[in-house]
């Protein structure tokens, strides 16, 4: 067993793991997990171990952790070097320019200048990393060979959650690296372009790749987040982008003094924009902002194009040396308009329905499948009669709906910064064909429908299972048609975090698959073969949320595999994938130049590689398929549907994680995770649902459902196994998974809770106090009342893993530096529960009593528990100096020392700790959620 990244001296604690049994047919019934937990529990409590001493084994595993995970990061992208990066763009564009139907400049330009691939820089929260911490992970990553030890940190922990404003300078700086990763692929286009055409190369502006952003303009179940935050966020992206331009052409600045002069003229007015952006919706403040917006766009830019014409004369008058340069410029800037990067709204599909509802006095529920004919026959009579109406600032502040604001805040974005650029409208928890039209008609009523890129987000099993219905319910209408063909293109997005959680990861994916090809036949049968289709893969880098494990070259084809893909393009239907890459831990994938370089070359490679027909049992025998996949949704429906599900996640899972983004961590209906109990994972938000089960040693969300799925049909299984590259790949989720889980730990967590447990222990133990204190913590355990939901959903999941280990004899078993990993949490937690019992008595207040100060500290809600007790057991006033004119009576500066040297300080320790063990655990795992 490797459990060499404890210091030698702290094995000894770990004995019980290296004595017990881990192999299929085990028959200890013992739990080494707890085992260990109890002897270190033990010597923490009779001094032979202190918390500091444990504090320093943590932070060598945890930096130990931190290496092997840069390592794998390296690995991911295929190696990080410039020599070896340029290499793969060159046999990329190789590989392009061998398969144009014909070597001509506009074959070349029909393959590269309608853009095939967009990486979108989202602010999911996975900001889980103090910000130095990603840098030095990031930098390591961008090595082959790994310091001897990590860079040396404190904590790995952020000291609070990322601002809106935080993400979306992190953001900025990771788009910018992939700019310039972007930059060198079209470099490498051009210049193999310049050899082969040397009349006509100047002409080319190549853009395969793009970025996009969401950050900043992502409202879905936020309202920290007005128009004015979208408009000054906007700004700075346009900013950043003619900044970027004016830094491309410095070299030529002597050369081309007009360009320079607009540049730096448009600079200044964007600047002036910014600093008049309001904070909030002050009349004379939004009035002075309007004056700033109208009356300045013309120097300002409304238009990349407008400059388009003064680059190609730069270019033609430029040297031979400085001429290539200035034609990526060009090429990057044309791309992506006046922004650093393309811009994505969100709005859920609820906030569009009551928008359109109030103005067309539409009162039918679109959930409701009575309605759904009267709601399709209401939507498009009115799409015929729509008429826009104009929209200025003022109009901005008196709308009270969300979707009327988000609206003509899109109108005032095309209006007065880029009137070019489409800007693409997701909408969440789109399950009917009245939800897009409805948008259409709010698009089309503000007059931005023909700038607008309306997208459904498929994320629910109802959407998935009937998104194609719903995609033909939109397509039936006449309205929504011209808006496809005269748009060019239509649009879908797919979550995998919300899917996966729902009806398991693997399920999930298949679902998404199968609509992808029901698209291709809805659009082949309405005759819209001639637009282009956009697939926007909503996927993190965890298996949870959609990535694959072990390469990002493995990861797009997961995503969009070659057999959905090879079936578009017979048909003639051009398609462009987009990919998520999801806060902190998506933006280390660009977190230095040679990452962002690797892997735009993987991108590269992905988008010019021929495509090639395969035979895959999985499409040969679809019954198996069709069958294996639904088995595995049933059994995560289930367990979702299990009360003892929501109690495992709620009861102290999510004080095991620290808030890591500026968006709420659990839904509006939930005000907060930590002091509520949840009743249904809907509660909590995908990825801190995510979170909480890789801390409790189970990756339920991936494996679920599996076992009963395998067991069905074992020999076809392992045939697929051993024979489909697709299947194969789609195991390798399951691979990880059960690498980073284990079943004995989740057993551990579950006897925490248990009353049962400490009774036992109670009975077992001579010492008076501590039984006493057991006693203690089984009354209010009992109180809380999971234990018996906790050990039927026990029961569920073991008997899915048995089954799963019966027909894949050589699945993985969990590692074993994350089960010494748990095992100390879980001793630190029976620490924080042990002083808590010895408390004192005290008068309750406000509320806070000692039956509510346990039961949040069962819940692991040690912050607000120890914030309540510095003011209940207060240290007093300090001594004052002044003379108080008689005799000085009794002045005790340490009132309350014992309790707080004794008990609130160790269980502040101890909680710390805890925290840092979760860091250690992501790092082995690889992401956070």
């Amino acid at each position: 067993m490797d459990l060499s990244s404890f210091p030698e001296e702290f094995q000894s604690f770990l004995a019980p793991l290296l004595t017990a049994p881990y192999g299929p047919r085990a028959t200890d019934t013992s739990n080494p997990v707890t085992a260990v937990a109890q002897v270190i529990a033990s010597a923490l409590a009779d001094g032979t171990l202190s918390v500091e001493d444990v504090s320093l084994q943590i932070q060598a595993v945890r930096d130990s952790a931190f290496l092997r995970r840069a390592g794998r990061l390296h690995r991911y992208v295929g190696g990080a070097n410039t020599h070896d990066t340029q290499r793969r763009l060159q046999e990329s564009v190789n590989q392009l320019f061998a398969t144009l139907p014909e070597q001509t400049p506009e074959a070349f330009m029909q393959a590269v200048a309608p853009t095939r691939f967009a990486a979108v820089f989202t602010a999911h929260p996975t900001f889980a990393l103090n910000n130095t911490v990603y840098a030095a992970l990031a930098d390591c990553a961008s090595h082959p060979v790994l310091p001897d030890t990590a860079p040396f940190f404190e904590t790995h922990r952020r000291a609070a959650p990322p601002t809106l404003n935080e993400e979306f300078t992190l953001a900025t700086q990771a788009i910018a690296r992939a700019r310039d990763a972007m930059d060198s692929l079209n470099a490498t286009l051009i210049r193999t372009a310049r050899k082969a055409w040397p009349d006509k190369w100047h002409l080319l502006a190549p853009h395969p790749v793009i970025a996009t952003s969401w950050v900043g303009y992502d409202t879905d179940g936020r309202t920290d987040i007005g128009w004015w935050d979208t408009l000054r966020l906007r700004l700075r992206m346009k900013l950043l982008q003619l900044e970027r331009l004016q830094d491309q052409l410095a070299d030529s600045r002597d050369a081309i003094p007009h360009l320079s002069t607009r540049i730096a003229k448009a600079i200044s007015a964007v600047e002036q924009q910014l600093a008049a952006t309001p904070t909030q919706p002050d009349p004379h403040t939004v009035a002075a902002f309007a004056d700033k917006m109208v009356n300045s766009n013309t120097q300002a830019l409304t238009s990349a194009q407008e400059l388009d014409q003064d680059l190609l004369d730069a270019i033609q008058n430029a040297s031979v040396e400085q001429q290539e340069q200035l034609a990526v410029a060009r090429a990057g800037f044309l791309a992506h308009g006046l922004a650093l990067a393309h811009t994505h709204v969100r709005l859920n599909a609820a906030q569009v329905h009551n928008f359109v509802r109030q103005k067309l006095d539409i009162l039918d529920m679109p959930g409701n499948p009575a309605h759904r004919r009267t709601l399709l026959a209401r939507i498009n009579e009115a799409l015929e009669q729509v008429q826009p109406v104009p929209v200025d600032f003022g109009s901005l502040m008196g709308d009270p709906s969300t979707a009327g604001r988000l609206m003509m805040t899109v109108a005032q974005i095309l209006k007065h910064i880029d009137a070019d650029t489409p800007v693409r409208f997701l909408i969440a928890e789109t399950e009917s064909g009245y939800t897009l039209l409805a948008a259409l008609w709010a698009a089309t009523y503000f007059g931005v429908a023909d700038k607008l890129e309306i997208s459904p987000l498929f994320e629910t099993e109802e959407a998935l299972t009937n998104g194609d219905r719903i995609v033909e319910e939109a397509l039936r209408s006449p309205a929504w048609r011209a808006y496809v063909q005269r748009t060019g293109r239509i649009c879908f997005q797919f979550g995998y975090s919300d899917s996966g959680r729902y009806v398991g990861q693997l399920a999930a994916t298949n679902l998404i698959e199968r609509l992808r090809l029901k698209i291709h036949d809805l659009l082949a049968h309405w005759g819209l073969t001639d637009v282009t289709v956009i697939f926007f893969d909503t996927h993190g880098e965890s298996i949870g949320r959609g990535a694959h494990p072990f390469r990002l070259a493995d990861r797009f084809n997961y995503l969009s595999p070659h057999h959905a893909r090879s079936k578009f393009a017979s048909s003639g239907i051009i398609c462009r994938e987009e990919t998520a890459f999801q806060g902190g831990d998506g933006y280390l994938l660009f977190g230095t130049p040679l990452l962002a370089g690797a892997t735009i070359a993987t991108i590269a490679d992905y988008l010019f590689t021929p495509l090639q027909a395969e035979s895959d049992p999985v499409y040969d025998q679809p019954d198996f398929s069709a069958d294996f996949f639904s088995s595995i949704a049933e059994g995560m429906t289930r367990l979702v549907e299990d009360p003892g599900y929501a109690a495992l996640l709620g009861a102290f899972g999510p004080a095991l994680i620290d808030r890591t983004g500026s968006r709420p961590p659990a839904r509006q209906s939930a005000e907060s995770a930590n002091r509520t109990r949840i009743s249904h994972p809907s509660q909590l938000r995908a990825i801190p649902n995510n979170a909480i089960l890789q801390q409790l040693g189970w990756c339920a969300n991936t494996l679920q459902g599996l076992g009963t799925a395998v067991l069905r049909h074992p020999e076809t299984f392992e045939t697929f196994n051993t024979s489909s590259p697709r299947f194969h790949c789609a195991l390798d989720f399951a691979r990880h998974a059960l690498a980073c889980s284990d079943d004995r730990v989740l057993k551990s967590v579950i006897h925490l809770l248990d009353p049962g447990f400490w009774l036992e222990r109670a009975t077992r133990d001579p010492q008076r106090q501590r039984r006493a204190a057991f006693l203690s913590l089984m009354r209010d355990l009992e109180k809380l009342d999971f234990s018996s939901d906790l050990h039927a959903l026990f029961r569920r999941v073991q008997a899915d893993h048995l089954a799963l280990r019966e027909a894949w004899e050589d699945a993985p078993h969990g590692s074993e530096r994350l089960r010494a990993l748990h095992a100390i949490r879980i001793a630190l937690i029976e620490r924080i529960w042990l002083l808590a019992c010895d408390i004192p008595f005290f008068m309750p207040r406000g509320g806070f009593n000692r039956e509510a100060m346990m039961q949040q500290i069962l819940c692991l809600d040690i912050p607000g528990v120890l914030e309540e007790l510095d003011h209940i057991f207060s240290a007093g006033t300090a001594v004052s100096t002044l003379d108080f004119h008689e005799p000085a009576g009794l002045r005790d500066e340490n009132l309350y020392g014992r309790e707080r040297q004794q008990i609130f300080i160790p269980m502040k320790h101890c909680y710390d700790l805890m925290h840092e063990i979760s860091v250690a655990i992501m790092h082995e795992i690889g992401a956070f959620g």
